[in-house]
């Protein structure tokens, strides 16, 4: 699939438009050139986390829960409107608040060598529940770049970020006709761990974005 392998320009056409066919909605195509990730940090407390826990992680069995919940350790609303990091260098792929169950939402592609094949590939990254965005649609950011501020959504919940991982960058918003298995997804915290220091190579890659459709509503999470 695109998102695990290293993608050519003809296999990058052929897969687009195996998605343009699947999906609805408009799917627009383009192809931007970015650095490789040079590590992956972790969304809050950056680098590594400090003064906040894990109080959900990734379930995907039924109910499944595509990410993990970070929440200060003072609880309750304490960090509301902390910070919220790109955890690598990407480009953003998605800023919009889509209302219902996520509110105000970042997407950020990151292209990284896998250090066991050797191979380029990429991952999206999705921060939910935000109070504010800092970022636009298409901007490059770097590791460790304020993406925008921790949030309740609204103050449907108590303040906690929503953050996940995908191996598989067709997803955008639409969740619920992707299989629920680590092909698709990435345990956010093992993925991080595992890729803290990696060989950037110096040489910027072509990244596919807008694989996709265009999504603007949403009914819960």
């Amino acid at each position: 699939m695109a998102s695990v392998r290293k993608i050519g320009r003809k296999g990058f056409t052929a897969w687009l438009l195996v998605c343009v066919l699947a999906c609805s909605g408009p799917v627009v195509a383009q192809e931007i050139r970015l650095n490789l990730a040079d590590g992956f940090d972790f969304p809050v407390g950056k680098p590594n986390g400090e003064g906040y826990y894990k109080s959900r992680g990734l379930r995907l069995r039924p109910p499944p829960h595509f990410g993990e919940d970070w929440n200060g350790r003072a609880g309750g609303d304490s960090d509301l409107r902390d910070p919220v990091y790109a955890v690598a260098e990407g480009i953003v792929t998605y800023a919009y608040n889509v209302g219902g169950g996520w509110g105000n939402v970042v997407l950020t592609r990151h292209a990284f060598r896998d250090p066991s094949s050797g191979q380029v590939k990429f991952i999206d990254t999705l921060s939910g529940h935000l109070d504010k965005i800092l970022v636009k649609t298409g901007q490059v950011v770097k590791r460790g770049q304020q993406l925008g501020t921790l949030g309740n959504n609204f103050g449907m919940y108590p303040a906690h970020l929503h953050f996940e991982m995908r191996h598989d960058i067709s997803i955008g918003m639409l969740r619920n006709n992707t299989p629920s298995d680590m092909t698709h997804w990435a345990d956010p915290s093992e993925f991080i761990n595992q890729h803290r220091r990696l060989n950037r190579n110096g040489h910027p890659v072509p990244v596919p974005t807008g694989t996709y459709p265009e999504y603007k509503g949403f009914k819960g999470l």
